[in-house]
């Protein structure tokens, strides 16, 4: 599963980076929490994978 490295901050709209490292074996999986942090702000938000979670291009 691919997922987007950067997302939309909720609290401030600034601009969120992926912290967390895929597992070795099968990289992220439906069910998986990955973390962001905002570069604005510095929120952390963790986040639980879904069946639908897949990157999107520019689309945040």
């Amino acid at each position: 599963m691919t997922i987007p490295t950067e997302i939309d901050c909720v609290d401030c709209g600034g601009l969120c980076h992926l912290i967390s490292y895929p597992p070795d074996e099968d990289g992220f999986q439906p069910g998986d929490i990955v973390a962001y942090r905002c570069e604005d702000c510095l929120d952390r938000w963790d986040i639980e994978l879904g069946d639908d979670d897949t990157a999107a291009g520019d689309d945040r």
